[in-house]
């Protein structure tokens, strides 16, 4: 039996206890003899195949111990050098004797193959029984499915019959209604398309008679912008020519007026007694003269001749 240890010396270096460490010439002698006669005394209790099964819990329980919740402790202390053991790692254990290490592996080779032929014919027996069941289930669904076919055929029978019956009594009903049906459908589309029509008439009618409305509305509308702009038009103008009249004669003055109106006549006249005429008349050749018109009154104050 190969182990390997992890340990060291617990001790408080303040005490006197320290010196205990040098207690022990041989502590890993000593330790090891230790750990060997608590195991070998665990191992003389139980038989080898539970040993070889169990070899490490039994290990670890006969040198840690078993605490008072029944789990395996995780200290082994000494306390003649304040040495303390705290995991063993169990590397291998393997008999000593030949006989011994040439029976074990004799005896885990043939507990291996009585296992390994024990599931071979229990997952054989297993395969069967599966087999088995697999193979009355698809009996009992073959012979159901046969049933439910046959009772399918029966009723399928029945349903041809009873078909070929409704259609030979049905179809001289179903023409009559179909004939009565179409006819219905007919007299009804007269109707619908007469309705229609009239509401198409209806329809085309108010359009026609709002498109007049809005376009006599249009009309009036315009006439009345024109008209506006019109009269807007001649009162600019009205109100130009009177402004202008109103500049000129500011400007030119109401005596200067006066003295205009009054002297045409007045010269004229003058003119008329410095000539010795009493009557003058003017004309350009293209304009007619009404030679019977009496011409008085073109001189003020004089006669016409």
């Amino acid at each position: 039996m190969k182990l390997s240890y992890n340990w060291h010396f617990e001790v408080d270096p303040s005490s006197q206890d320290t010196e205990k460490i040098f207690a022990v010439p041989d502590f890993v002698g000593d330790a090891c003899k230790a750990v060997a006669a608590r195991v070998r005394g665990a191992v003389a209790g139980h038989s080898f195949d539970e040993f070889h099964k169990h070899s490490a819990k039994l290990i670890r329980t006969a040198i840690f111990g078993i605490d008072e919740n029944g789990k395996i402790k995780n200290r082994f202390a000494f306390s003649q050098n304040k040495l303390v053991i705290t995991n063993i790692d169990i590397q291998s254990v393997e008999p000593v004797d030949s006989r011994t290490r040439d029976a074990l592996q004799k005896s885990v080779q043939l507990a291996i193959e009585i296992t390994t032929k024990s599931q071979e014919a229990e997952a054989r027996h297993e395969a069967e029984r599966r087999e088995q069941e697999a193979r009355g289930r698809l009996e009992r669904q073959k012979i159901a499915d046969e049933a439910e076919a046959e009772k399918a055929r029966t009723s399928l029978l029945s349903l041809q019959a009873e078909s070929a019956s409704v259609e030979s009594a049905g179809q001289a009903v179903a023409e009559a209604k179909a004939r009565a049906d179409s006819t219905q459908i007919e007299s009804e589309a007269k109707v619908e398309q007469s309705r229609l029509g009239a509401q198409a008439e209806k329809i085309k009618a108010v359009a026609e008679l709002t498109q007049l409305k809005a376009r006599q509305e249009t009309e009036i509308q315009h006439q009345k912008a024109l008209n506006e702009l019109e009269i807007s038009r001649a009162r600019d103008l009205a109100n130009i020519e009177s402004s202008k009249f109103k500049r000129i004669v500011t400007a030119i003055g109401r005596d200067t007026l006066k003295q205009i109106a009054e002297a045409g006549p007045s010269l004229q006249l003058e003119l008329l007694k410095g000539l010795g005429l009493k009557t003058l008349m003017i004309t350009d050749g293209n304009s007619p003269v009404n030679l019977f018109t009496p011409a008085g009154g073109l001189i003020p104050g004089q006669p016409g001749h």
